[in-house]
């Protein structure tokens, strides 16, 4: 038998799981999207003649493309340094660091049918030149999915995190991030303590609750699924002040911000579309109130067993995930 990660299209991108929100409108999607091999200006140019508008330099290392098919779109070199940009050292430094530091763009919001254009542009960065993350060794290039939720309900939210939680152990080893992804700190996997806490008492959380626990169980950005934006958007004051001084570096926003896929973009098979239905696979299990269930008990007896390793918990995930085939739900 196939695996999952080889069953699953690259020639479409999946709905998302539901595919609106609450007030019945289309759940949108920004995606961000890292990559070394260009300079802003010249990824700037590639954006326009890709998707129209007119390019305009905002600073030093910041471009923004305005008036695209997808609203403005900006682009940039992806450090909080570069800020700092104007003096002759510190810019030689920047321009320096292009060797490790990717360039970001980060879209607006984009609807479904806006969705395919992101291979296409995916495509000319390539022609262009833009390397991904296994082009060098020290490279950490990612792609970051932002789904809109559903509803600001702990109904939408929490069963989300939860599939995430019960099956990242699996979606790591069935398609491994690079390297240099899992030495640095950044797509770090959730404590063991908050998915079993998550897999007993989840269901009986309080959006409060569920606020507060993850707070205490992980209260970085540094993960595979990083709740931290989307709490704030739901309970700024809570959030800030449980971060202190590093709450000023979250955003908050009503989505998923979903880290964990590597950005491959010079390798000719990868596509976007594959990494966002890697994601649509943690939403249809969501969605499955009695499968996700029925997955958090497994868990549960999982971990409380003697004899157990980690690839019995793979492969049981791995069976769980063919039994419900959600790659062919739509």
């Amino acid at each position: 038998m196939d695996s999952i990660t080889a069953l699953l299209p690259r020639d479409r991108f999946l709905p998302l799981s539901p595919e609106t929100t609450s007030s019945g409108q289309p759940r949108r999607a920004g995606i961000e999207i890292e990559f070394g091999g260009l300079t802003e200006e010249e990824a700037a140019g590639v954006v326009a003649r890709e998707l129209g508008g007119t390019q305009r330099q905002v600073a030093a290392h910041d471009w923004l493309i305005e008036g695209t098919d997808w609203g403005d779109v900006e682009i940039c070199l992806d450090t909080v340094l570069r800020e700092k940009a104007g003096s002759a050292v510190m810019d030689l430094g920047l321009d320096l660091s292009r060797a490790v530091v990717p360039i970001e763009i980060v879209t607006p919001p984009l609807g479904p049918d806006q969705l395919p254009a992101l291979d296409k542009l995916r495509s000319a960065l390539r022609s262009a030149g833009a390397q991904g993350s296994r082009d060098g060794l020290l490279l950490g290039f990612g792609v970051h999915l932002n789904p809109e939720i559903a509803d600001a309900t702990v109904e939408a939210i929490l069963p989300v995190v939860r599939a995430f939680a019960l099956i990242e152990d699996w979606l790591r080893n069935a398609d491994p991030i690079d390297p240099a992804r899992r030495v640095l700190p950044f797509v770090d996997a959730y404590p063991r303590s908050f998915v079993d806490r998550l897999a007993k008492d989840g269901p009986n959380w309080s959006l409060t609750e569920f606020i507060d626990i993850y707070l205490k169980e992980t209260p970085t950005r540094n993960r595979g699924l990083d709740m931290l934006p989307c709490f704030r958007h739901l309970d700024e004051n809570r959030v800030a002040k449980a971060l202190d001084s590093a709450g000023g570096l979250v955003g908050a926003r009503p989505t998923f911000h979903y880290r964990l896929p590597d950005c491959r973009i010079d390798e000719g098979g990868w596509r976007l579309a594959y990494e966002w239905n890697r994601w649509t696979l943690v939403e249809r299990l969501a969605a499955d109130a009695d499968a996700l269930n029925a997955l958090a008990r497994d868990w549960i007896e999982y971990r409380e067993a003697l004899t157990t390793t980690r690839p019995d918990w793979l492969a049981h995930v791995e069976e769980r995930l063919c039994e419900l085939e959600l790659w062919e739900t739509a």
